[in-house]
């Protein structure tokens, strides 16, 4: 059989991180050990049955199993915008500042093609998710990585960004709360934020896939709160992680509308909109009763205080996360992330996300997904604390 040589474009995409680490932890759980899995961001729970229930019956409409229009139903449009009003006091134009997106992921990479010519600049966090970094790639454009540092309660300092790198950028990424580290932003960050796109000239996008996961009684907010955001940018929101539809590839990106409009002009070459049933589905999700939010939420911070608590009690020094389903775990002494990560699955068979994925400032640190049961979470510290570098990390704890 003849090999065709891919494209330039392809050979110069970074390796999927996620890709090579589930290939690693499949080897484990196909040699027949237990693994639990915390590696990886994919929830746990089902989707909620009144979400299911609409997708049923919308599956056996006629008028369904026909192409949808190019840029996705009206309904959905305003039920976005509905959503939004209720929940952060933003008001949309539901026809040009709502976008409907395969997914959030999808969005996030195509997002620098819509905007950037080759050469362009693009502000990125370090740490950060990384199809940021896909989709800068096949823009081929140009990234500055913005540090984000535990003393800056992981918010990137502007002040570390010179004027020249500033006047250059034309793209910046941000997520709150975030994606390795569980951190939250203030309403004082984002507003510093609109006010340095404005001296700059530099378009913000607010990956906001983690909205509705915040802690000990605070709300994250939306970037668009901020007075002026929806003017110099957008904010990209999935269903995946609010109404755990992370198979169902639905998302959205609401805010600037020429933002918007480039991404509908990219998306009608690529697709013709979602499956109209998978349209009505997420109507239902953002109009009905978000009490199954409310309740998700609930689990995965009693999960956060049992599996965090339960760390600290072994010795380990943590620090519970704000927001978000991760947490961000700082690497014991004498051990890179990825040797801790190979450590960990391999003496204990846990796995973990190894910090230098998400960035050069992920160093230090792995990440585990609280996408599990608390039993589980439990069996994972018990098998922590049986292993002989956390003997000596306990046993150094109770001499101080």
């Amino acid at each position: 059989m003849k090999v065709y040589s891919q494209s330039k474009l392809l050979e110069n995409l970074p390796e999927q991180f996620f890709a090579s680490l589930v290939s690693k932890v499949s080897k484990y759980v196909e040699q027949g050990f237990d693994v639990i899995n915390l590696g990886q961001g994919n929830p746990d729970q089902p989707t909620p049955p009144h979400i299911v229930k609409s997708m049923q019956q919308a599956v056996a409409k006629p008028e369904n199993h026909k192409y949808s229009p190019f840029r996705g139903y009206t309904k959905l449009k305003e039920a976005i915008a509905n959503f939004y009003l209720k929940e952060y006091g933003v008001k949309l134009d539901a026809s040009s500042e709502v976008a409907i997106l395969f997914g959030g992921k999808a969005g996030l990479v195509e997002i620098p093609q819509c905007l950037l010519n080759a050469g362009d600049t693009v502000l990125v966090p370090d740490p950060g998710y990384p199809d940021y970094v896909s989709g800068v790639a096949l823009a081929k454009a140009e990234m500055h990585m913005m540090p984000l540092r535990e003393e800056n309660a992981f918010l990137p300092n502007y002040e570390e960004l010179n004027k020249d790198i500033l006047d250059k950028a034309k793209l910046m990424f941000l997520n709150y709360p975030n994606n390795p580290t569980g951190a939250v932003a203030t309403q004082a960050f984002f507003d510093n934020t609109v006010q340095l796109s404005k001296d700059h000239d530099i378009c913000i996008v607010h990956d906001f896939a983690y909205g509705a996961i915040g802690f000990d009684g605070k709300k994250p907010i939306s970037f668009l709160q901020s007075e002026g955001a929806k003017d110099i940018g957008i904010e990209i929101y999935t269903l995946s992680k609010t109404f755990n539809m992370a198979g169902w590839r639905v998302g959205f990106a609401v805010g600037n509308a020429s933002v918007i409009d480039a991404i509908n002009l990219y998306q009608d070459h690529l697709y013709v909109s979602l499956f109209g049933a998978v349209q009505e589905a997420a109507v239902t999700a953002l109009t009905s009763s978000l009490d199954c939010v409310e309740q998700l939420n609930s689990c995965y911070e009693s999960r956060r205080n049992v599996f965090v608590d339960g760390l600290k009690d072994i010795g380990w020094d943590v620090n519970a996360p704000a927001g978000s389903f991760f947490a961000w775990l700082k690497v014991p002494e004498g051990f890179t992330s990825e040797e801790f990560t190979d450590y960990l699955l391999d003496k204990a068979n846990i796995a973990v996300a190894p910090g230098v994925g998400f960035g050069e400032f992920g160093e230090g640190y792995v990440r585990a997904g609280l996408l599990t049961s608390e039993e589980r979470l439990l069996e994972a510290v018990n098998r922590l604390e049986k292993l002989p570098i956390f003997h000596s990390i306990s046993a150094a704890s109770a001499k101080k």
